[in-house]
């Protein structure tokens, strides 16, 4: 159902991929937007390793939100910050592409973990962490994208 890397010399493991969603805090999740045009946007995620699913923080409304209901097939793009070879000045960078089916997370307790965890992955201020599950828990909506197939690649920038 899904092609195979057309630049398989370049793949990268599975484990690599795990590794780039682990560690990186941001992508892109593309899916299908209005009039059928291709709708891209920069999303924090956290790779929940215990279920291997990739979860999102958002608001309950909006192109992101109206586009899902229409689709809810989506591809979520993940790169790393790179590195440079010793005396090369080409960056070489991870990417890895997901393709799965995203759905709406509906259980209270499921939203709490999941906002706790992208919080966690940006600072360790527990009062902050508390202070926005008070305020703002209410106006979030969190989003399941179970992976169908993750490839990824080590692209050299030269």
């Amino acid at each position: 159902m899904f092609r195979k890397m057309r630049r398989f010399k370049q793949q990268i493991t599975g484990e690599e991929c795990i590794a780039v969603l682990k560690s990186e805090t941001r992508g892109v999740l593309s899916m299908l937007g209005d009039n059928g045009y291709p709708y891209g946007i920069p999303m924090n995620h956290w790779y929940n390793e215990s279920d291997g699913r990739i979860y999102f923080h958002g608001a309950k409304e909006g192109h992101k939100t109206d586009s899902l209901k229409k689709c809810n097939k989506v591809c979520y793009t993940v790169f790393d910050k790179g590195y440079r070879k010793e005396n090369e000045w080409a960056l070489n960078v991870k990417s890895v592409v997901v393709f799965g089916k995203i759905s709406v997370v509906t259980d209270e307790a499921k939203v709490k973990e999941i906002c706790s965890e992208l919080c966690r992955r940006f600072t360790d201020d527990e009062e902050y962490l508390k202070h926005e599950l008070e305020t703002a828990f209410t106006r979030v909506q969190c989003l399941e994208l179970v992976p169908e197939h993750i490839t990824g690649k080590l692209v050299n920038e030269a």
